[in-house]
């Protein structure tokens, strides 16, 4: 794959969709673990939440390019497989990414006043999603920014 390197990766403005599902992927990942030992080993729970919170923070306000998971994939995934046939809009994701990070933020909240049941429900919707997302493409908070950037009829 000569002509493609790290620095040479083309997702600034627009982001692979393939990174995408990687990311939603990674991030389904953490959020089942944490769900699976908050009640064991609570401090290591809240600590994956409170990772992950910050990585949607990051993605959703400085770039989905520099963000994690996104680092993970152009250095170990993307290289193997090339480069995308087409390219998407990163500001949809982004906006998903930002409700992410609402969604896990207001749980970890929620786990740290007490409110249990509130901060599983909050994470496992976060959890859900972005497993629907991995699984099948279908980002719900990219449909959402679609949906809120289109033009009302009068």
């Amino acid at each position: 794959m000569s002509g493609t390197s790290i620095g040479a990766c083309p997702l600034r403005a627009q982001v692979d969709p393939r990174l995408v599902r990687f990311s939603a992927g990674a991030t389904a990942s953490i959020l089942a673990v944490a769900l699976l030992i908050v009640d064991v080993a609570r401090p290591w729970g809240l600590g994956l939440i409170a990772t992950q919170a910050a990585v949607f923070a990051f993605t959703a306000f400085v770039s989905f390019q520099w963000s994690l998971w996104a680092q993970i994939y152009a250095r170990f995934i993307w290289p193997r497989i090339g480069a995308p046939a087409e390219l998407e809009d990163a500001r949809p994701p982004r906006f998903a990414q930002l409700l992410g990070f609402v969604l896990t933020a207001v749980g970890l909240i929620f786990f740290a006043v007490g409110g249990d049941v509130a901060g599983y429900s909050l994470t496992a919707l976060a959890l859900g999603v972005a497993a629907l997302n991995a699984a099948t493409g279908l980002c719900l908070g990219c449909k959402a920014y679609l949906l809120m950037g289109r033009p009302r009829s009068a």
